[in-house]
């Protein structure tokens, strides 16, 4: 079974995916420390979890750098479809169905997935 990543793990990810850069450790805590209330040990821990897993690399460049090794985009399309096999059976219009019937769709999500279905589609 392949790694996955957890939520507080997420929070790591998306600090790096929003630098656009790699990253110290001191910058990837003080960004956290700025928005959860977690101490400088969990926060290393979670860093140390993510290289492990292999989601995460290192560049020793005077200190150590942490950059993603996988792009938010690939990470958002495997959950997808994990979401998708596990909760509709691989069915992803019935994700699409379920999300609709709940009132979870606006308008204007309604109008994007139209527009992505014409496109993708080939039509014009």
């Amino acid at each position: 079974m392949k790694p996955r990543i957890t939520d507080s793990e997420l929070a790591v990810m998306r600090v790096l995916w929003r630098a656009g850069r790699p990253l110290s450790y001191t910058e990837i805590r003080t960004a956290l420390e700025a928005q959860t209330d977690w101490k400088k040990s969990t926060i290393q821990t979670l860093v140390t979890r993510l290289r492990d897993k292999g989601f995460i690399t290192t560049h020793v460049h005077h200190v150590t750098l942490y950059a993603p090794a996988l792009s938010e985009q690939a990470h958002s399309a495997s959950e997808g479809k994990s979401l998708v096999d596990k909760l509709f059976d691989g069915d992803a219009s019935r994700l699409v169905a379920s999300l609709y019937s709940s009132g979870n769709l606006t308008e204007n999500d309604i109008e994007e997935l139209r527009q992505l279905f014409k496109v993708e589609g080939g039509q014009p």
